[in-house]
C-alpha cells in the first residue's frame, strides 16, 4: 500500500506530490475498526453507573448548572458544520463524485479560521487556558484510568470540568485544525479567490508537494477523529454531555456524578 503519491519534474527528479487516498481508507477504517474495538469493550466491561454523592455545599447548588455558554456552543456547532463541509468537498471528489467543490471548500476553510481566531480569544481571555492544559496530575490520573480499566485497580478521582481524554482530543483536534488551516492558507495562492493574486510559482514543485502532504495528513486526521466524536457524542451513557453542549448546561445530579466540586467550582446559574 503507497502513502505518498510521486511525480516526476521536467529534469527526471522524483518530487513528493501529495499523500495517496489509501491513507484515506486507512483513516476511515481505523475509526470504524476502534468503535468496534470500543463497543465490544463496553459490552465486556461494564461499570456501575456513576452515583451523584452530597458533600459540604453541594445543598444549595441550582438544578441546572452552566457548562456551556452560548459562546462555547455557537462555535462548536458553527465549526462542526464547516468541518463537515471541508471533509465532503475534500474527499467526495476524490471519491468519483464531482461537483462544484473549490469555491465552497476555500469558504469553508475561511470560516473555519475565523472560529478558531474567535475560539481562542474567548478561551484565552474568558474561559481561562487551564480549561484545556494537560496538568501533571492530569497525566497521573489518566495513567491510574489505564491501570484502572487493564487491571482493575484504584479508579481516579472525579475530574474537574473537563476530564483528561477530553483535553486530549481536543488538543489533538487542534493540532490537526492548525494543520489543515496553516496549510490551506498558502494553498489559496494556487486558486482564483478575491483573497489573493494567483501565484502558483510561489514555491518549487517539491515545496508545493510537501504543503498538499501536511495538509492532506491534516484532513485524514480529521476523519478519524471526527468518526470518534460522533461515536462517543451518541452513546448512552456520553448523551448527557452531548445534550449540554445544546442546552448549555447539566443537571446538579449528573454534575455531582461525574465531577468533583471542588475542581469544578459552580459560580453561575443555566439559564431556563
Amino acid at each position: 500500500m503507497s502513502f505518498f503519491q510521486w511525480a516526476q519534474n521536467p529534469w527526471g527528479q522524483e518530487i513528493l506530490v501529495r499523500i495517496s487516498w489509501n491513507l484515506f481508507w486507512l483513516a476511515a477504517a481505523g475509526g470504524v475498526l476502534f468503535v468496534l474495538g470500543h463497543l465490544v469493550f463496553r459490552a465486556t466491561n461494564k461499570e456501575g453507573k456513576p452515583v451523584a454523592v452530597e458533600g459540604p455545599g453541594t445543598a444549595n447548588l441550582p438544578e441546572k448548572i452552566v457548562r456551556h455558554p452560548l459562546a462555547s456552543r455557537f462555535f462548536h456547532w458553527t465549526m462542526s458544520l464547516s468541518m463537515f463541509a471541508l471533509l465532503i468537498t475534500g474527499f467526495l471528489p476524490v471519491l468519483g463524485v464531482h461537483f462544484e467543490w473549490l469555491t465552497i471548500h476555500w469558504i469553508a476553510g475561511l470560516v473555519l479560521i475565523g472560529l478558531v481566531v474567535f475560539h481562542i480569544i474567548h478561551s484565552v481571555f474568558f474561559m481561562g487556558i487551564d480549561n484545556i492544559w494537560i496538568s501533571s496530575r492530569d497525566w497521573k490520573e489518566f495513567k491510574q484510568e489505564i491501570q484502572h480499566v487493564l487491571s482493575g485497580g484504584e479508579p481516579p478521582p472525579k475530574p474537574g470540568k473537563y476530564p483528561v481524554d477530553q483535553k486530549m482530543f481536543h488538543n489533538l483536534v487542534s493540532l490537526f485544525a492548525f494543520g489543515v488551516i496553516l496549510t490551506g492558507i498558502v494553498m489559496l495562492f494556487r486558486v482564483d479567490t478575491p483573497l489573493f493574486a494567483r501565484n502558483p510559482y510561489l514555491f518549487s514543485e517539491s515545496t508545493w508537494g510537501l504543503v498538499y502532504v501536511l495538509h492532506g495528513l491534516s484532513a485524514v486526521g480529521l476523519v478519524g477523529s471526527t468518526i470518534a466524536h460522533v461515536y462517543f457524542a451518541v452513546l448512552p451513557e456520553k448523551r448527557w454531555m452531548t445534550i449540554s453542549m445544546i442546552a448549555g448546561w447539566v443537571t446538579k445530579k449528573d454534575y455531582l456524578a461525574h465531577h468533583d466540586p471542588a475542581r469544578w467550582v459552580v459560580t453561575k446559574k443555566a439559564e431556563s
